[in-house]
């Protein structure tokens, strides 16, 4: 089978794997979307593991059912349409039992996925079959279903700061991940919301989304939030990038009684000043979320459903293997695309919006 193999950021390349063996308790998916997260353009991250196979939004056909996995309406048969993820937890263990799964050790520890989602086939086996397999509504696309995992990650970002009705919300990035915030944050009642970034295409592309201002990272953004929220500054601020720079601006924009939400965060070995002082005394809080439960997954399925948040207007290109060198290229420059989805067993040369 064709699969993309990562060896950095800018060797991409379509090589040949075997098709996965199905064992008891497994599933074989024959893959029809998955998107390239940014996640997976965090080459300091990825590139200690290379060369891997990428790829974890993702969604296609069942193909084969291994021993024990219960078939029917109650299980899982072959030609069922599905959604899966690579990382679940296990429910039993304190951080889970407390509502911290994405702390969970056996969430960070498995991949149930092989070899990865760019590849024509992908295994699906142990928890993620039981706990992270779920059948597509039919009027669910692959495609639309590829961003079940990124709206769950948002999903539980915004949970852990709480949007309330005509909240300020800022969100700082405008990249897919910063505008499925936005599209969220609109969709739970907030009030004004200001987006932010470097590229002019994802500032009027947040204005298109919901954002009521979109304002270039290079300006003093306190300044402007306070001048078009009379004077206050933003109940909730969302850091949706890895930017030293974003974070130091986000713990600045957040008005007394209000969440800084670190989404996103720089590396490693960058540190941070934080005057918690001024959070002390004012009463403010620093919230952080990382990956999605899948609760949180269930609940990105049910708001694309029913169309409160709407997420296939976010796709610019469809790209089939052979060409996902140039995916990886487009979303590492993220000038001229959004959400970029490989379709490994695509026939055709691809479409760009």
């Amino acid at each position: 089978m064709k699969v993309g193999m990562y060896y950095n950021n800018r060797d991409v390349r379509l090589e040949e794997l075997p098709v996965p063996q199905v064992g008891d308790g497994d599933l074989l998916m024959e893959v029809q979307a998955s998107g390239i997260c940014g996640s997976d353009i965090m080459e300091w991250y990825r590139i200690k593991k290379a060369p891997l196979v990428l790829g974890h939004e993702v969604t296609g056909n069942i193909i084969e059912v291994g021993k024990g996995v219960a078939n029917g309406t109650e299980g899982f048969s072959v030609g069922d349409r599905i959604f899966a993820t690579h990382h679940v937890p296990c429910d039993e263990c304190r951080d889970c039992l407390n509502g911290y799964h994405t702390a969970c050790h056996t969430f960070h520890s498995e991949n149930n996925f092989a070899p990865g989602g760019f590849a024509q086939y992908l295994r699906i086996s142990g928890r993620s079959v039981r706990k992270g397999t779920t059948k597509l509504p039919d009027s669910v696309s692959f495609e639309e279903g590829s961003f079940i995992e990124p709206l769950g990650t948002v999903v539980r970002g915004l949970r852990e700061v709480e949007i309330l009705p005509g909240d300020t919300v800022l969100v700082l990035g405008s990249g897919l991940i910063g505008l499925l915030h936005i599209k969220l944050a609109r969709a739970l009642g907030a009030g004004t919301i200001i987006a932010t970034d470097v590229h002019e295409y994802r500032l009027r592309t947040a204005e298109r989304f919901g954002a009521d201002h979109a304002v270039d990272a290079a300006e003093d953004i306190s300044a402007v939030v306070a001048e078009v929220n009379g004077g206050r500054l933003a109940d909730k601020v969302v850091v949706s990038t890895g930017s030293p720079a974003a974070a130091q601006t986000g713990l600045m924009s957040v008005e007394k009684g209000g969440s800084v939400l670190f989404f996103a965060v720089p590396k490693p070995e960058v540190h941070l000043d934080v005057d918690i002082n001024a959070f002390w005394r004012d009463s403010k809080s620093i919230k952080v979320s990382y990956a999605a439960s899948p609760l949180d997954n269930a609940q990105a399925l049910e708001l694309i459903r029913s169309g409160r948040v709407e997420v296939a207007d976010m796709v610019t290109h469809r790209l089939p293997l052979e060409r996902i060198g140039e995916g990886f290229r487009l979303t590492c420059e993220g000038t001229q695309s959004l959400k970029v989805i490989m379709e490994p067993n695509s026939v055709t040369e691809g479409t760009d919006q």
